[in-house]
């Protein structure tokens, strides 16, 4: 049975080479690493990656990687939970997939009790702060690696 509507699913044997697929537009290429790197990443940071192939019904769409309890300066001062990568399908944005990411960490964190959503995001015109800000997170005044670092509360 074929299941309608965006859903999470692991990447397994049987799904890898769809997440391999997963290909951003050629301008967005410079903000957001390949789902390889994503994936190579997951497997050395066992336990805080969690990466989700993003389905509709049975159609990848998008690729997504939460970091769950990163140790944020390498100290052990702060440990932050959030969305590590975003990878909506170039032909699939626009459709809702992004929302439903973000959304779908935001539920794993709060299941986890997590109480802050951090995400980073290259600026610029044609990077993603307003997909962003849309959603409701806000610049914390950080930068990290050239990226901006926004945050959302989850209470």
């Amino acid at each position: 049975m074929t299941t309608t509507g965006p859903r999470l699913a692991e990447i397994t044997p049987a799904n890898l080479d769809a997440a391999l697929g997963i290909r951003v537009r050629p301008d967005q290429e410079h903000a957001v690493a390949p789902v390889v790197k994503s994936l190579a990443e997951a497997y050395v940071h066992p336990g805080i990656a969690w990466p989700r192939l993003i389905l509709d019904g049975d159609r990848p769409v998008g690729f997504l990687m939460a970091c769950l309890g990163i140790d944020w300066y390498g100290d052990g001062s702060e440990i932050r939970s959030g969305l590590w990568r975003l990878n909506i399908a170039a032909g699939e944005q626009g459709r809702g997939y992004g929302r439903f990411a973000v959304e779908s960490v935001a539920g794993e964190l709060r299941r986890r009790g997590t109480g802050k959503f951090y995400v980073t995001w290259h600026p610029g015109p044609a990077g993603p702060e307003g997909f962003y800000l849309g959603l409701g997170f806000r610049p914390d005044g950080e930068n990290s690696g050239g990226q901006t670092v926004g945050v959302l509360d989850l209470a």
